[in-house]
């Protein structure tokens, strides 16, 4: 067996391109939020695989676009936090693109100036024909001198293993960060956040932009009268706009009633074990404006 590698590795890439789908692909668990929305992640959360051979921390970063926003600019900040002390950049493109937009030529502007070794991963190649599929492959080797590109559906799961290959070549030798047992740096607390924001999104569709934010008030651990152990958890789902919360409660508040079932079963597998989960909506009018609000909602003091 040769050297154990490790190493930090950055996932660029537009809004929606399949990010999020991609880093659960490779960690094989659920650990970063996924909708057909773009913008869906907004911080920069890590996956760690462990393989016997090496350890691969993944960021994935939230789509990189013009900001309308005081929102839009903490996020594009926290990418550009993301490719700074890695080892490796991963850019995902989208096979299904006509070519080559101002999106993708603004990140390739960005990978340039990084200097990094840097693998190309054209995504959704289930939806594209061969020909196309290496039309769009040679336009971006005219472009750039990637390390590999590498055509993938990760939502098929198709094309991950291969990936994986070009990835341990470009990782330097070096030790474990993080327990095996360790597949994410978010807490429990995070990820029933963010699972909770991915069922409203999901389900109101295009009813309600972007301006939902959910925080978790409590995460306890409680005991049954029989001893079995629960999590009871509360959260608060904020909008803004009072019409909003109208759309988000529902009709004999039915919407909320599914968001909450939907967001339960989905943390009751991914923590293995039964929870009881209240969530209320408020309004806070422009929070996405708000720095003090962003500071407070993304725990940072920037």
């Amino acid at each position: 067996m040769g050297e154990f590698k490790s190493g930090f590795v950055s996932i660029i890439g537009r809004p929606n391109v399949g990010k999020s789908t991609l880093l659960n692909a490779l960690i094989g668990e659920k650990i970063s939020i996924m909708t057909s929305k773009p913008q869906t992640t907004r911080t920069n959360i890590k996956g760690i695989l462990n393989k016997e051979n090496m350890q691969i921390v993944f960021t994935d970063t939230p789509g990189i676009h013009k900001p309308k926003n005081k929102l839009g600019t903490f996020m594009n900040k926290n990418v550009n936090h993301s490719m700074e002390g890695i080892d490796l950049l991963i850019f995902i493109v989208e096979a299904d693109s006509k070519e080559i937009g101002k999106g993708d030529m603004y990140i390739l502007e960005k990978v340039k100036a990084s200097n990094m070794p840097c693998i190309l991963v054209i995504n959704k190649i289930d939806k594209v024909k061969r020909d196309t599929l290496l039309q769009y492959i040679t336009n971006f080797t005219k472009l750039h001198d990637f390390s590999a590109i590498v055509p993938i559906s990760a939502i098929k799961n198709d094309g991950i293993d291969g990936l994986l290959v070009e990835i341990e070549k470009l990782l330097p030798v070096g030790p474990k960060f993080y327990d095996d047992s360790e597949i994410t740096n978010q807490s429990e607390k995070e990820i029933a956040e963010e699972i909770i924001r991915e069922k409203a999104l999901k389900l109101l569709q295009d009813e309600i932009p972007h301006g939902i934010f959910v925080e978790v008030t409590e995460f306890k651990v409680k005991t049954k009268l029989d001893g079995e152990k629960f999590y009871n958890i509360e959260a608060t789902a904020y909008c803004e706009r009072e019409s909003h919360k109208g759309i988000i409660i529902g009709k004999d508040g039915e919407m909320l009633k599914k968001i909450s079932t939907y967001a339960r079963q989905d943390i009751e597998k991914l923590m293995n074990r039964k929870v009881n989960l209240r969530v209320w909506v408020k309004v806070k009018d422009k929070w996405r404006d708000n720095e003090n609000d962003l500071k407070k909602f993304f725990n940072t003091t920037e």
